[in-house]
């Protein structure tokens, strides 16, 4: 139970942190735009606006973006994807700790050709750090496409396959000239909050409050087919943790029987000197409570020992294209450990309530005249 537990949220957890470093948990952008990074129409928020997001008390961070899908080429080979531009004073704290490779790229007010890059996108082009590539966008105005040369300055990999063959990130001047836009346009304003359990709620309150052209789109709408396969990690959870302790009631039972069965001469000697049913009970009782404990605490040990083992040297490995990660996450919460544990141990011992009445069953003339 305790590995399930560890697993499950661990799974959950680190998903989730792959997403929202790479993705915003709240994207507001022009409703004619679709939920894809191809953004055609520009918004233009006022710092009223802005202030008014900034005021929330959920929201952690704003950014501004525009994305747009190209071609990356090289002399052997090519590849489509999205093209981030991003603002001089970009936070990517969020990034930095999936970069294998190179450095962050730094924006200056002037024009920047350096790009930060996917492992993927690196080791299907054979692009390196300090590399070069061309990228081409569709010009709308020419059937000829704009193509710039872009420099390779970093390299990361979040392992989870869906995110690194789709983005590159580079300076946002690039692609506000390309699409010929204003200074002040944008594709979309990317809200990063403090607490996932605040999303819903925190973007129904921007909705509600944003000009009419806006639309709100949570990172739980963006990657639905994600987030619902993760939720399955609950159900998956849940169902383990009650077979375990259907199992472990069955077993103690099973126990305090045996227990009762090897002691009936005995039941019988100490009714015959005058002790009370109630009293055998709780001595069964206390008896079986004991060897519960005494399971959990191994169990607890076991258990935590692996979870810790996995998360220093990732023993068990899996294939990101599948699960989105390299290997098993682990997340250990003590405060799940603990209602875990009390959930179990009073769970087993309403068990064998039923099963101690059977004291009161034994008769001290039948099993002593047994013996």
């Amino acid at each position: 139970m305790i590995i399930s537990i560890g697993v499950g949220f661990g799974m959950q957890r680190e998903i989730k942190e792959k997403i929202s470093s790479f993705e915003s948990h709240i994207i507001i952008q022009s409703f004619n735009n679709t939920i894809n990074e191809n953004s055609v129409n520009p918004i233009s928020p006022n710092l009223k606006f802005i202030d008014y997001l900034n005021s929330i008390p959920e929201v952690k961070n704003i950014e501004r973006t525009i994305s747009k899908f190209g071609i990356v080429r090289t002399t052997q080979d090519f590849d489509g994807l999205y093209f981030k531009g991003l603002e001089k004073n970009y936070d990517f704290s969020r990034i930095k700790k999936y970069i294998v490779e190179g450095k962050i790229p730094l924006f200056s007010d002037d024009f920047s050709n350096d790009v930060l890059i996917s492992k993927t996108l690196a080791d299907k082009l054979n692009l390196k750090v300090d590399g070069s590539f061309q990228m081409l966008f569709s010009n709308y105005d020419n059937p000829n496409p704009y193509v710039i040369k872009l420099i390779v300055v970093g390299i990361y990999d979040s392992g989870f396959e869906e995110l690194d063959s789709k983005f590159i990130f580079g300076d946002i001047k690039q692609i506000r000239r390309i699409s010929k836009w204003d200074d002040d346009e944008i594709s979309s304003l990317e809200i990063f909050i403090h607490d996932m359990k605040y999303l819903q709620s925190t973007s129904e309150n921007i909705y509600l409050n944003s000009p009419p052209d806006y639309d709100v789109i949570t990172i739980k709408q963006k990657y639905f087919s994600v987030y619902e396969w993760i939720g399955l990690f609950d159900k998956n959870i849940y169902a383990i943790i009650f077979i375990m302790i259907l199992v472990a009631s069955v077993n103690i039972i099973s126990v305090l029987l045996v227990l009762i069965l090897e002691r009936t001469n005995m039941i019988g000697i100490l009714k015959a000197f005058g002790l009370s049913n109630k009293s055998l009970q709780k001595f069964f009782i206390y008896t079986a409570s004991y060897l519960i404990l005494i399971g959990i605490l191994i169990g607890n040990v076991i258990g935590l020992l692996i979870l810790t083992i996995q998360n220093k040297y990732k023993i068990i490995t899996l294939d990101p294209k599948i699960y989105y990660v390299d290997s098993v996450p682990v997340f250990i919460e003590f405060s799940h450990i603990f209602i875990l544990n009390i959930i179990v141990f009073m769970l087993c011992v309403i068990s064998i309530f039923f099963p101690s009445l059977l004291v009161s069953k034994v008769s001290p003339k039948d099993s002593i005249k047994f013996n």
